[in-house]
């Protein structure tokens, strides 16, 4: 005798199927509560002061073994600072993000916008790692490069590289004459030589580099993409002392404006100057200080 196996039910299959997809889902909520109390920085007591559902309740529900009805998730949702489309669906958080982002670019003015995006490349790039092994100090002459970047090379251990002096090597020449001979266009190509040189030659170093480099793009981009770079910057009046101190007195000599062109100077490089990924100010500080500040921002432990 032939027995005949009895099929199973096709509603009780359905059923089966269901019942997995709706522990999925628990389970899903759960986590996305979770991840959103987490992110807060709140206990499950916060949430269930905050929503007036008991912790006893929350813990079912991010444990994926409890239902809630859409009333209490609503209160949770609330509690934690998110809508309940942002709880159910990941993308929906993203998108928001991404919104979120778009509009804070479209209230920046068109300067801003180049400025924040060229730090979103180069903090984002894939050779983020091997920038940060070059640290660039830019500024205008008195700020402090020269001395802070000689201190800071000789704390991590690196090489101190003033790049004004590469370009006298480059032209066998002092800068005065290089000016006097090949003009500003003439001193620009062969800072932008001299810079590509020293990149190609150079892994891991600190570099001083002239306020003036700002002024050539190519120049400017190609030192923000290979280096870490902080704006070294003081007041004027500051800049003016700490130069006329160091016995250089060419920065008066026929002048009465000088502060005035100084000023002018840094008004218009200041856009350009923001493009670092620090801003140092030492203005009121003395070099020890300076240096303490630093090391602070770069959080570097100096051996």
């Amino acid at each position: 005798m032939t027995t005949t196996a009895i099929p199973r039910p096709r509603h009780s299959t359905i059923r089966a199927r269901d019942s997995k997809r709706e522990r999925e889902f628990l389970c899903f909520l759960g986590q996305r509560v979770r991840e959103f109390r987490s992110r807060r920085g709140m206990t499950r007591k916060m949430v269930s002061r905050e929503s007036e559902v008991s912790e006893r309740h929350l813990a079912q529900l991010e444990a994926g073994a409890g239902n809630v009805s859409i009333v209490l998730l609503r209160r949770i949702a609330a509690a934690l600072g998110v809508s309940l489309p942002e709880l159910f669906a990941p993308g929906i958080e993203e998108q928001n993000e991404r919104q979120k982002i778009e509009s804070l670019l479209a209230r920046l003015p068109n300067h801003r916008v180049e400025e924040v995006a060229s730090r979103l490349i180069r903090e984002f790039s894939e050779e983020e790692s091997s920038r940060r092994k070059r640290i660039a100090l830019i500024g205008v002459r008195g700020a402090g490069k020269s001395t802070l970047g000689s201190k800071l090379a000789k704390g991590i251990k690196r090489p101190f590289i003033e790049l004004d002096s590469e370009i006298e090597k480059e032209a066998s020449m002092p800068l005065p004459e290089i000016f006097s001979l090949y003009g500003q266009s003439g001193y620009r190509a062969i800072e932008r030589r001299t810079l590509s040189r020293v990149l190609a030659e150079v892994d891991t170093a600190v570099f001083s580099v002239g306020g003036g480099i700002v002024s050539e793009k190519d120049s400017f981009e190609r030192l923000l993409s290979h280096c870490y770079t902080i704006w070294i910057k003081a007041q004027p009046e500051e800049l003016m002392e700490r130069v006329i101190a160091q016995g250089d007195l060419r920065v008066m000599a026929g002048n009465d404006r000088a502060l005035d062109d100084l000023r002018q100077i840094l008004d218009a490089r200041e856009p350009l100057y923001r493009k670092a990924d620090i801003c140092l100010d030492t203005s009121g500080h003395t070099a020890e200080e300076s240096f303490a500040e630093l090391k602070s921002v770069l959080q570097i432990q100096l051996q």
